[in-house]
């Protein structure tokens, strides 16, 4: 990337501020993950709050509208009673997702030297 689009790239309205906004929250690359898991099955609402046991049900929701706003998630609502609803990832995701591995790797290879990084600058402003 070149110095001209960097700089453009921190200026209010830039495309990597607004996406970023989007999908750098607490939940949404790990719902994408989770989809990810599953797929090419669609998985249901309970099934997603399962693997996250974490996220309540009214974030879990709002999460997933915004995913689904921006054409990273399809809910598929059928007829039924009770209602069935489906989640699944679009071709938007799926190409999101080899950076989202990438990003993963990347955590998992550094979070032992981050956390103690984290604890020794703790230690320091204590001390």
């Amino acid at each position: 990337m070149d110095k001209k689009a960097i700089e453009e790239a921190l200026v209010p309205g830039c495309p990597i501020r607004n996406i970023l906004s989007r999908i750098s929250d607490k939940w949404s690359l790990l719902i994408i993950y989770a989809l990810e898991k599953a797929s090419p099955e669609p998985v249901r609402f309970k099934e997603l709050q399962r693997k996250m046991p974490d996220i309540s049900q009214k974030m879990l929701a709002a999460t997933l509208r915004t995913l689904e706003e921006d054409g990273y998630v399809t809910r598929t609502v059928f007829p039924e009673v009770p209602p069935r609803v489906e989640y699944a990832l679009t071709e938007r995701a799926m190409s999101l997702l080899p950076h989202v591995n990438a990003l993963i790797g990347w955590a998992l290879e550094n979070m032992d030297a981050i956390m103690k990084d984290r604890k020794d600058a703790h230690n320091n402003v204590t001390a």
